[in-house]
């Protein structure tokens, strides 16, 4: 019977260490589904959806896991998942849009936004944030951008005002627009 698993990693980047999950997931006879990797700051973080088959594979690659902790200095967790995974909401029409915030780097923008989505039952599905010195004044200007999938029954228009409102609250600018392909 095929189990699912979900293994993050984080650690100090270096070259090798994509090659290190990679043998892991290999040598415990598991097949890697999908990944996401990223680099914030020095710090390489992962997120992978592993399947494989036979008997005591949650042992094995926990103690795969442990050893490479121990070996390569990095912070990795294995998590069985009930059943094989689906998307959250699979089955709900929805829309994809994407939404970019733009200003001075302030307290509070990443969670009045993502708070608003929440509240409409909108699902964040990919994320990216950074602040940088604008040229010239070196004030810090943050950027989010967020991927989301927005239920049909959302009301946009209610939406947009709502984010209105906490783009002039907090002195941003919102822009929320259909992904391409979206419909």
């Amino acid at each position: 019977m095929k189990k699912w698993f979900a293994l993050s990693a984080i650690g100090r980047d270096r070259p090798g260490i994509v090659a290190d999950l990679a043998e892991l997931i290999y040598e415990c006879d598991c097949n890697l589904e999908d990944s996401s990797m990223t680099i914030l700051g020095g710090e390489f973080a992962v997120l992978l959806l592993l399947s494989g088959q036979g008997p005591e594979l949650e042992r094995r690659l926990a103690s795969a896991c442990k050893h490479l902790e121990w070996e390569k200095r990095l912070t990795v967790f294995v998590r069985p998942l009930e059943g094989e995974p689906s998307r959250y909401g699979a089955g709900e029409r929805t829309v994809t849009y994407e939404l970019q915030a733009t200003g001075v780097d302030k307290a509070g923008i990443v969670a009045r936004i993502a708070r608003c989505l929440a509240d409409h039952g909108i699902n964040i599905t990919e994320m990216h944030t950074h602040s940088r010195p604008e040229p010239g004044s070196g004030a810090a200007i943050y950027t989010m951008c967020i991927r989301m999938d927005v239920p049909t029954t959302v009301g946009i228009p209610a939406l947009r005002e709502r984010l209105e409102r906490i783009a002039d609250e907090l002195h941003i600018h919102i822009d929320l627009i259909p992904a391409a392909g979206s419909a």
